[in-house]
């Protein structure tokens, strides 16, 4: 990582964050893949339970998975006590986490609109307002006329085809830079000894007497005590080279950026309804995303005809974006299970944590999951907060159904 211009927002520095070993013959922990899940889980295990004997494997440059291609939306006001749980949690972090790291983020708490635009969007919103007041979660009910004076683009006009009925209002919630992120966690880690390993892809795990005892590498065999998966869309791939199936879908999430506009966008507002969320960048230029594509993929890239209704959306939204330009346009891979909500912890092997099902939700998780799933790797049994979402629960039948949080993003 080279020096950057302190007009960015960085400070200035003539070396490198973080230093890049060779691999060692064996660690403590191996952490497959060096996205914001996996830094965050490397920065906590030494952090919080002194682990630094610890490798992140990374096939191919540090974060330039999801990590470099989501929307950058963070919040907590999610239905189930589970969910609000650890998102809660993970929000909690971020309001501290510039200073834990000593880097800057661009943490912007400009909260965020989820609109209504049916009755029965009413209900869900009413209903989800006070589920999240009874978990401590801010929230908030607005009228149409409420959101105009929280938001003034957003037409609230009521003879629109999808008129807006009101919105949850989370002030808390907002919006980071997601490349600081990563760098902030990936330096703060590798200060404390962490070996992050880029270009390295996991091609094997090695099972001897039902216990994770290796992973085979593009750059040779490396020993490992404990494996941790943190690989994302390409979960159920890692997974399944220890024999261990996952029931996950991945899918291409699209998004998109406009050309620089001036400061216009005050919050974040989101849309299951006319499926899109839009919300402006530091810099200036709007950030759009949109509903999954429905066919499963590893691309990271989408087809047109979604991209079509993302900006016919966002038109039916914010008229004034009219004249807009789209400057570019990209995919990640998510993860999605049966109950749209994550799965962390044990699996059938001993000693092989996974970390995978966010969806689209896993950005706004990232010092929440890496908090609890240190703990999980460091103690070998779940922390509370990500204890319900377990992949046993897969035949228990204790799902933590958050698919109406999921319609569009997370």
């Amino acid at each position: 990582m080279s020096a950057h211009d302190p007009a960015d927002g960085l400070p200035e520095h003539p070396e490198r964050l973080w230093s890049s070993p060779e691999p060692e013959r064996s660690y403590d922990v191996v952490i497959v893949g060096g996205g914001g899940h996996g830094l965050a889980t490397a920065y906590y295990l030494a952090r919080n339970h002194g682990i630094t004997n610890v490798a992140v494997l990374e096939k191919g440059w540090l974060a330039g998975g999801n990590m470099a291609r989501n929307t950058t939306i963070i919040r907590s006001n999610y239905l189930w006590d589970e969910s609000a749980g650890i998102y809660e949690h993970a929000l909690k972090l971020w309001e501290g986490l510039e200073d834990d790291l000593g880097y800057p983020l661009l943490f912007s708490q400009r909260g965020v609109l989820n609109l209504a635009h049916s009755l029965q969007d009413v209900r869900e919103g009413v209903r989800r307002v006070n589920a999240n007041r009874l978990n401590g979660v801010d929230a908030e009910w607005l009228d149409p006329g409420e959101v105009g004076e929280v938001c003034p683009i957003v037409n609230v006009s009521p003879d629109v085809r999808h008129p807006v009925l009101g919105a949850t209002y989370q002030p808390r919630a907002g919006i980071a830079k997601h490349d600081h992120v990563a760098w902030g966690f990936a330096r703060a880690a590798a200060a404390m000894g962490v070996h992050l390993i880029e270009h390295c892809e996991v091609t094997g795990i090695d099972v001897e007497g039902g216990r994770v005892r290796a992973v085979q590498t593009t750059r040779g065999r490396i020993a490992a005590g404990r494996v941790a998966l943190c690989a994302a869309g390409h979960s159920s791939v890692v997974a399944g080279l220890a024999g261990v199936e996952l029931p996950l879908q991945s899918h291409s999430l699209q998004a998109l950026v406009s050309d620089l506009l001036e400061p216009v966008h005050p919050t974040v507002v989101m849309s299951n309804a006319v499926h899109v969320y839009v919300s402006q960048a530091h810099k200036g230029e709007l950030v759009m995303g949109a509903g999954i594509d429905a066919c499963n993929s590893y691309r990271q890239r989408g087809a047109f005809h979604i991209i079509e209704r993302q900006m016919a959306a966002a038109l039916e939204l914010f008229p004034v974006f009219a004249r807009a330009h789209v400057l570019r346009t990209w995919g990640g891979v998510v993860d999605v299970s049966p109950d749209a909500s994550p799965v962390v912890g044990l699996t059938p092997v001993d000693d092989l944590y996974v970390n995978c099902g966010w969806g689209t939700g896993g950005f706004k998780a990232t010092p929440g999951v890496g908090w609890c799933f240190a703990h999980t790797v460091a103690h070998g049994e779940p922390h509370p907060l990500n204890a319900p979402f377990s992949l046993e629960r897969f035949t228990t039948g204790a799902l933590v159904d958050e698919h109406g949080a999921a319609a569009v993003a997370h």
